[in-house]
C-alpha cells in the first residue's frame, strides 16, 4: 500500500523516490534515493560507489568425498526451471507437470556408455549412502564424470545419496553438490 512505500521510503535512503505512486507502470529500480530520480537500473556502469572494488581472496578446498575406485563419478544435485525445491506446489500444476512431470539423471555419453544406458532408459544411482532409482537422460550438458540429479521428486529423493558430514567452515551448509557416485543399468542384472 502506499503507507507501506512511503514508511519504507522514510527509514530506509536508498528507497527515498520508490512512492506507491511511482510504481505502476514500468516500475522502479533501486537505489531509488529522490521522488525525482528516475531509478537505477544498472549499479556500477562505470565504477564502484568506493571506488575499487572490494575482493577477498579464498582459499579452495577439496570436496571432502573424492571420487574412486568403487564410486568413481560426482553426483551433483539442483534445480530445474519447472520446479521449486521439493516440488510441493510446482508438481500441482498441470502446465508445469506436462512440461517436466518425471524425475531424470543427466548422464554425460561417455559415462553412459560405460554402464550401457540408453536416454529414458532406467538408472540406478549408488552411492555410500544408498541408492535412487530413476530415468537416465543422456546429455553432454553435464561433462564426463558428472551426473545431475534434480532434488523436486519424492519419487527419486535426491538427498538419499548425498552427504551430510562435511560443513562448509562458514555457512555451515552440507556439501550437497558433490557426492561420489557409481551408475547401474538395471537391465544388466544378472
Amino acid at each position: 500500500t502506499a503507507e507501506i512505500a512511503a514508511e519504507a521510503a522514510g527509514v530506509t535512503p536508498i528507497y527515498g523516490g520508490m512512492l506507491h505512486h511511482r510504481l505502476h507502470g514500468e516500475g522502479l529500480m533501486w537505489p531509488c534515493p529522490t521522488p525525482e530520480h528516475p531509478g537505477t537500473p544498472i549499479l556500477h556502469t562505470q565504477r564502484f560507489s568506493r571506488g575499487l572494488g572490494k575482493f577477498h581472496a579464498v582459499h579452495a578446498n577439496l570436496p571432502a568425498e573424492q571420487p574412486d575406485a568403487e564410486y568413481p563419478l560426482i553426483l551433483s544435485t539442483g534445480r530445474i526451471l519447472y520446479h521449486y525445491h521439493t516440488g510441493t506446489m510446482t508438481r500441482r500444476s498441470e502446465g508445469l507437470d506436462w512440461v517436466e512431470s518425471k524425475a531424470y539423471a543427466e548422464v554425460n555419453p561417455v559415462d553412459a556408455a560405460a554402464v550401457n544406458l540408453r536416454d529414458g532408459g532406467p538408472v540406478i544411482i549408488h552411492s555410500r549412502r544408498g541408492q535412487v532409482r530413476t530415468q537416465a537422460r543422456i546429455s553432454e550438458r553435464v561433462q564426463p564424470g558428472v551426473v545431475f540429479l534434480s532434488f523436486h521428486w519424492k519419487e527419486a529423493p535426491a538427498n538419499l545419496l548425498t552427504q551430510d558430514f562435511a560443513l562448509d567452515p562458514l555457512a555451515k551448509i552440507p556439501e550437497y553438490k558433490v557426492s561420489a557416485i557409481r551408475l547401474e543399468n538395471p537391465s544388466r542384472r544378472a
